[in-house]
């Protein structure tokens, strides 16, 4: 049993609770996509992990709110290019992209 499943009733709890709290009633949160990116991102600092997910959830967030994806697919996109950046220091993401 990972960490991720003996936790996973009270973060699927809270995440409910945090969602309903800012009204997003409508996304589902996909925890382990989350926690994965998280500890991959602490490989540059402790304190990345956080720092990643939040910008995802926030790229994400922009994605959804134009129409441009539902957010499911903004945020699986969003966390690809933050993957793409921690394998290759120096990639771009969507920079070259104009987006």
């Amino acid at each position: 049993m990972t960490d991720h499943d003996a936790r996973e009733p009270e973060l699927r709890d809270w995440s409910r609770q945090l969602t309903q709290a800012l009204q997003i009633l409508d996304l589902q949160v996909d925890r382990n996509l989350l926690l994965d990116l998280a500890a991959e991102s602490s490989v540059v600092s402790p304190s990345a992990g956080p720092i990643s997910t939040f910008v995802v959830g926030y790229a994400a967030g922009l994605a959804a709110a134009t129409g441009e994806k539902n957010a499911t697919a903004a945020v699986e996109s969003a966390a690809a290019v933050a993957r793409q950046v921690l394998a290759e220091p120096t990639a771009t993401g969507w920079a070259d992209t104009a987006q």
